[in-house]
């Protein structure tokens, strides 16, 4: 899209998608949300100001009972809300999630009592911003993020979790006000729009503090910017080994923080080097808000032996093994890294890999190459993504100049899409081998479209539970 147009400047031959008796839903929500694409002449626009003024045009507040819980950080953003979550659904809590970006289907992004909502019942929320809104021109971002906390604000719920999306100043969702908020890992990712280094992205993600609310940090290094910004306004920071604290051995860990513990307790079910540092993360939240949203110790155990997150260090069992990340930044690529060199031997791992042309590709290839045998890349449906032809080029570039270490016969192939570089992976590897589907959630998407694949003799879709 142009950056030159004007933003207040919207076209009046845009149709607004209505559903008629039995019409279909999710066609219905994705007319709306191409619509959405259209309505503003930048996809990221960076600023408060629209969103403000339709939150006050839509009345847009949760209940004094509903305490709001707002997670920012670079990554280990969707696993924290994914465990606080389901620690509250074991409490017997009705729980509303904002989680974001999706894998295969929008509401994916709106989950209330623990299930993604229907296309149907976020139709009419859609309908609510379009009447408010006037001539304000709403990015994607804006619009979908005000009709989902309008869906949200709608229903009956003890607790509210609300994802940031690319920083924190800035981002729609922080249009809310937090009683606590959760800073997860900070790394460089989105420079463009945060900053050069890890203190100008703290600095942007520690916005979404407020004053004398808890606000937990669980990223064990944080930058000063973001300890220096909640003095500023005299946020209750709980930080990482010095409020809460976890320690553990190869059966199970333990968690203690400022007046609570607790004991032996089994790893989280979603796996990773870098899960127990959200879920000490997860169980400060709980601490903080205990007296209005008491847990028992039975649905922190429950909780978090029961969390489930597509796409996070996803294990697929087959032959050959499947392994699904959206790691797509060096930070989190170098974690995936880790957890494969930690899962045992492989003769041989092929990667299907695409991902967005503005990341740190460089870095990204050299951090997971040397476990990767064969490269899949694959062209993304989006205009952003890097071609996988230029994919290979970049791989190519950083191998001629002796960046990259790599196996001694690594091989590379191009694709049009992730589902059919998976099939070409699974098609060419023996059964004892591993297949790595990694990159942008377009990628993990794309393999997931139609159910989860299995391997073995092929890739045979299975419908997901």
């Amino acid at each position: 899209m142009s950056s030159s147009s004007s933003p207040s400047a919207v076209s009046n031959d845009l149709s607004i998608p209505v559903l008629t008796p039995g019409g279909n839903a999710q066609q219905v929500l994705d007319a709306w949300l191409a619509r959405c694409e259209r309505l503003h002449p930048k996809e990221i626009d960076m600023t408060l100001a629209r969103v403000a003024e339709m939150r006050q045009r839509l009345n847009l507040n949760f209940g004094p009972d509903t305490p709001v819980v707002m997670v920012a950080g670079t990554n280990g953003k969707g696993s924290t809300c994914a465990m606080l979550e389901s620690v509250a659904l074991q409490a017997g809590y009705r729980v509303g999630l904002y989680i974001k970006p999706h894998l295969v289907h929008f509401q994916e992004r709106c989950r209330v009592g623990g299930r993604p909502v229907d296309a149907a019942a976020l139709l009419p929320h859609f309908e609510a911003v379009e009447k408010a809104r006037g001539e304000l021109a709403l990015t994607y971002f804006e619009f979908t993020t005000l009709a989902i906390l309008h869906k949200l604000a709608s229903e009956p719920l003890d607790l509210v979790i609300l994802e940031v999306g690319l920083g924190g100043r800035l981002d729609a969702v922080n249009v809310i006000d937090a009683d606590c908020s959760v800073i997860t890992s900070i790394d460089l990712d989105h420079t463009e729009y945060l900053g050069p280094d890890r203190e100008s992205v703290g600095r942007e993600k520690a916005h979404i503090m407020r004053p004398g609310k808890p606000a937990i940090v669980s990223d064990p290094m944080p930058p000063a910017s973001i300890a220096a910004y909640a003095d500023s306004i005299g946020a209750d920071v709980r930080q990482l080994g010095r409020d809460f604290s976890y320690s553990g051995d190869r059966q199970q860990w333990q968690w203690v923080g400022r007046a609570r513990r607790y004991s032996g307790m089994s790893y989280p079910a979603l796996r990773g080097v870098n899960q127990l540092l959200n879920a000490s993360g997860v169980l400060a939240v709980f601490e903080a808000l205990y007296e209005r949203l008491p847990i028992s110790a039975q649905a922190v155990r429950a909780g978090l032996a029961l969390v489930e997150l597509p796409g996070r260090f996803q294990v697929i069992p087959g032959s050959p093994m499947l392994v699904l990340d959206v790691a797509h930044n060096p930070h989190a690529v170098a974690a995936l890294a880790q957890n494969l060199d930690q899962m045992g031997f492989y003769p041989r791992t092929r990667a299907v890999f695409g991902a967005m042309a503005d990341k740190d590709l460089a870095n990204i290839l050299a951090r997971i190459a040397p476990l990767i045998d064969h490269w899949h890349f694959c062209d993304l449906p989006i205009a952003r993504a890097a071609t996988a032809q230029a994919l290979q080029a970049r791989f190519d570039e950083a191998r001629a100049a002796g960046t990259l270490q790599t196996p001694k016969e690594v091989g590379a192939s191009l694709h049009p899409d992730p589902a059919s570089a998976l099939a070409a992976a699974a098609a060419e590897a023996d059964p004892a081998d591993r297949i790595l589907v990694f990159g942008s959630f377009f990628t993990v998407g794309g393999v997931l479209r139609n159910g989860i694949p299995r391997l073995g003799g092929g890739v045979q879709p299975e419908a997901e539970s």
